[in-house]
């Protein structure tokens, strides 16, 4: 994973992208887009309330915290601590500013809860993002990218189905969960770059 690579505009494209969304959705309940994604969902999976709890499952904590561990484990058996800091970094940030910033900011409520952007879907997908950047560029990233985007698909299933969140939420979840790792890589790369000793010119 190179820090090079144009992390910083990918940031602020979801950035900005998430932000115009929440503006647009901000205290409002339906939006068109997910008026259409109810009534698909509630016509393919009924109430099979069993199944949709199934698809929300790779949301928890009990099961995205042993990943990003293990994923810390292998950067630092691998002397990779800077992905290692990034694997912590990413989704905490992810989450606190979610939760404390963006939420009370856009006011969008979903029964008695503030719903964008979905706090579910920042967490899964802060860690996701996450193991794409650290895959090796080829199979493994296409890989996990693949296998990530049928669990959120699938998720996104289970969260409406459910009603814990509108569509719109997992999408500005996404966006900002993005948004977040790629800043989070950015800043700790240049940081390293301005701490690494300058060449010898001898």
């Amino acid at each position: 994973m190179s820090g090079r690579a144009p992390y910083g505009l990918i940031a602020v494209t979801c950035a900005v992208i998430m932000v115009v969304l929440g503006v647009l959705v901000s205290g409002e309940g339906l939006a068109g887009p997910d008026e259409i994604a109810v009534k698909w969902v509630e016509r393919a999976f009924g109430p099979d309330t069993d199944l949709l709890r199934l698809l929300v499952l790779p949301t928890e904590a009990y099961v995205l915290i042993p990943v990003a561990a293990i994923a810390v484990a292998l950067c630092l058996s691998g002397r990779r601590r800077l992905e290692a800091v990034l694997i912590v970094v990413g989704p905490l940030i992810a989450i606190l500013a979610n939760t404390w910033v963006l939420k009370p900011l856009f006011d969008r409520w979903k029964n008695t809860y503030l719903a964008y952007p979905s706090g579910h879907t920042v967490a899964l997908v802060a860690v996701l993002t996450v193991l794409v950047l650290l895959a090796r560029p080829g199979v493994a990233t296409a890989v996990i990218a693949v296998v990530g985007a049928v669990v959120l698909g699938s998720v996104t299933i289970g969260m409406i189905g459910l009603g814990y969140h509108y569509l719109t939420d997992v999408v500005g979840g996404t966006l900002f969960a993005v948004a977040v790792v790629c800043a989070t890589w950015a800043l700790l790369t240049w940081a390293a770059r301005r701490r690494a000793p300058a060449p010898s010119d001898g």
